[in-house]
């Protein structure tokens, strides 16, 4: 069974932030797709520098045991092994000098690569 939380929601240690600016640019993206059933699959694997990495994509299927974040009319999914590496962060979308990026603050990162991509626990 899904797991579904509603944004905005309490801050705890368990649960992800997924904000506004991720949110409307993951909307954005789907619309320029054309397909209303897409979600974005946020995962987290072995490889990298520093032995995990994060991963994004498209995906129209929800499994069934996925963690559902909705917000603004989209939803993030997350597998229950990512789902453990994630629990606390924080989901962004930033635009600056350096490009433009989605962004995963993690506070159970102990350490991160200079790619910002790559975390040890």
């Amino acid at each position: 069974m899904n797991a579904v939380i509603e944004q905005p929601v309490a801050e705890t240690q368990d649960l992800l932030i997924f904000t506004d600016n991720a949110a409307n640019k993951v909307k954005q993206l789907i619309e320029e797709e054309g397909n209303a059933d897409l979600k974005l699959r946020v995962f987290v694997s072995g490889g990298g520098c520093s032995g995990f990495q994060y991963g994004f994509t498209f995906d129209e299927e929800t499994n069934e045991d996925d963690t559902v974040l909705s917000k603004n009319g989209v939803q993030l999914l997350i597998d229950p092994m990512s789902f453990q590496y994630l629990a606390g962060a924080e989901i962004d979308y930033q635009e600056g000098l350096e490009g433009s990026q989605f962004v995963i603050k993690n506070p159970q990162a102990a350490s991160t690569c200079g790619c910002g991509s790559s975390f040890s626990v």
